[in-house]
């Protein structure tokens, strides 16, 4: 069994814990007819709502692109384009009150190519026309990796490229933000980018792109070490935000989802503290913020286990840095102001 579904994830039932702490989910995503998506081949609002209402408080959720029903024609540039006005339907279902009061992808990020350097501009154009009210900002997965098991979406060192670092400007004046994808060995890269563009807000994904599984197969010790002194680096810059979450992917080695029976909250954050725990105390819980990554972490666990998980995993912490890594960091960073007031 490669991945399990919904049946296979209800094997695993718990109480919601804390159901009323307040949660901004920053980072989903949405797609349809897409078969290497197994099983989560469509994932859209209803899908997102059976989650979100599991038992949590989820108040607002950020889409983030996926590569999800762009332009089937016109300028490659622009084509991305189709996925904010795809999404831009959805987040007005949602904002109707008819599915619940949650508000989900109250922010909208999606794509451009950074390496059209000022050419960037009337494409950003076109995603802040195609969403006035939600788009907030783009993310650029610059992940290049020696490994082959990964999908390199870059080329080496794109980061430091000139055309890249001027459209990123582009996007900073425009005062938009900066979603990043990578693998953990360009997080020096990482840092290097955003001290050259210090205004940009940028939003670094899934505790920044650890993979334990091909050529870092049975090296945690080598990988930790070298994660850990890329992200202490990373947290020197100011400007940059980052997302904890994304552990439920395959690439992480942790295997969860080749279980028959799916991995508890408790033992879940146990699994998650080392990571997640080094990123708050280098971070600080302002600049964190706890992301489902679903579908893609749904493969491993359900919506209301991880929220629990977090939830056990930040016990100790206090009031108000809870709340901002649940949702003040996350409302904050991508300017949400349409949910609706308790």
């Amino acid at each position: 069994m490669p991945f399990g579904g919904n049946d296979w994830l209800a094997l695993t039932v718990e109480p919601t814990l804390e159901p009323d702490l307040p949660i901004c989910d920053p980072h989903h995503h949405f797609w349809d007819l897409r078969p290497q998506s197994i099983p989560y081949q469509r994932y859209l609002i209803h899908e997102l709502n059976a989650d979100i209402y599991s038992g949590h408080n989820v108040r607002s959720t950020v889409f983030v692109e996926a590569r999800s029903m762009y332009r089937g024609d016109g300028p490659t540039e622009l084509r991305p384009v189709g996925e904010v006005e795809f999404v831009q339907g959805l987040a007005a279902a949602s904002a109707s009150g008819v599915y619940g009061p949650a508000r989900a992808a109250a922010a909208i990020v999606g794509h451009a190519d950074l390496k059209l350097a000022g050419d960037v501009k009337p494409v950003l154009e076109a995603l802040q026309a195609a969403s006035p009210n939600r788009f907030r900002g783009i993310r650029h997965n610059v992940t290049w990796s020696p490994d082959p098991a990964l999908e390199n979406r870059e080329t080496e060192k794109i980061m430091a490229d000139s055309k890249f670092r001027e459209g990123a400007k582009v996007l900073s004046d425009m005062g938009l933000s900066l979603d990043v994808m990578l693998s953990f060995p360009q997080l020096p890269e990482l840092a290097d980018f955003a001290r050259s563009v210090p205004e940009l807000s940028i939003i670094l994904n899934h505790i920044g792109g650890v993979s334990r599984t091909g050529i870092y197969e049975g090296k945690h010790d080598e990988v930790f070490a070298q994660w850990q002194s890329g992200i202490a680096e990373v947290a020197t810059c100011p400007n940059i935000t980052l997302k904890l979450g994304g552990m439920g992917m395959p690439r992480l080695g942790f295997g969860w989802h080749a279980r028959n029976t799916p991995i508890g909250s408790e033992e879940l954050s146990k699994a998650m503290a080392p990571w997640m725990n080094y990123c708050i105390q280098q971070f600080g819980p302002d600049r964190c913020m706890l992301e489902s990554n679903f579908p893609p972490d749904k493969v491993s666990f359900s919506y209301n286990v991880m929220c629990n998980a977090f939830k056990r995993m930040t016990k100790d912490y206090s009031g108000a840095e809870r709340a901002a890594m649940f949702h003040d960091t996350a409302v904050r960073a991508y300017r949400i102001d349409s949910e609706v007031p308790e």
